[in-house]
């Protein structure tokens, strides 16, 4: 048998390397032991297209000045622990990749907005997480489901809350809120989103107590339908339209 002799074929071009260049990030700073104020301070450090934010941050805090200040933890956007502004819009420094900015212009990486500021890019996030406690986000039934069996849901009724289930608690929805930055009582996108997760979950049965506490006037009546909560959500969480779904679950008096 002959075998088949393929004419000017060539061995695969192999690709070309990867190079680095210098990215510049601009971060705000602020050390409460010596600034009265935030302050900018620009790094220019040594990065692959394909690297992240959170690398980024890394590398500076590694090779350049080990006082930098932020929180992170899974590296994978999962834990939501690494909110913040990155180009002013609210952002996970984990799952933002550089050559998805502008790299031809400084990048500038600050806190989140409307929480207290700690340190560098750190905030206090007690505030959001006592909203988030106040709608009492957990299951209760008033009814013991049968011995040795799970409380039964059709995947009809699992599909209502399924997208407010995905909520990490970042803060990035919260923090991105007008409302939220000039009204410290506002519960906030993210506490709404998951009373709406219990709200309408068949299994349920605080629905209505939830929906009492989210009638006050910091409730879902302060949302302006600005959408920048729905805009900042790594999870892609339609926000506003479960913000409008509880306000309609509000007037109607049920779910």
């Amino acid at each position: 048998m002959s075998t088949a002799v393929l004419e000017n074929s060539s061995a695969p071009t192999p690709e070309a390397p990867v190079e680095a260049f210098t990215v510049t990030l601009i971060i705000r700073r602020f050390d409460p032991d010596k600034d009265s104020e935030p302050r900018w301070e620009d790094f220019d450090v040594q990065m692959f297209a394909t690297d992240r934010i959170l690398d980024a941050l890394h590398k500076i805090k590694w090779e350049q000045d080990g006082s930098l200040t932020f929180r992170r933890s899974c590296a994978h956007g999962i834990c939501g622990s690494d909110a913040m502004r990155i180009n002013g819009r609210n952002r996970l420094a984990c799952k933002t990749l550089i050559k998805d900015l502008d790299i031809t212009k400084p990048i500038y990486v600050e806190a989140i907005k409307g929480l207290p500021l700690e340190k560098d890019l750190i905030v206090d996030m007690e505030p959001f997480f006592a909203s988030y406690r106040e709608v009492q986000p957990f299951l209760q039934a008033n009814s013991a489901p049968e011995k040795d069996k799970e409380r039964i849901q059709s995947v009809a009724d699992r599909a209502r809350f399924d997208d407010t289930t995905k909520c990490i608690l970042c803060a990035a929805c919260t923090s991105s809120c007008p409302v939220f930055w000039t009204d410290g009582q506002y519960f906030g996108p993210a506490a709404i989103v998951n009373a709406h997760r219990f709200i309408f979950d068949s299994r349920d049965d605080a629905a209505d107590v939830r929906l009492d506490i989210l009638n006050d006037k910091e409730g879902v009546w302060r949302c302006r339908t600005t959408f920048n909560c729905t805009e900042a959500c790594p999870r892609g969480i339609q926000i506003t339209q479960a913000i409008a779904e509880v306000k309609q679950a509000v007037l109607r008096g049920r779910r």
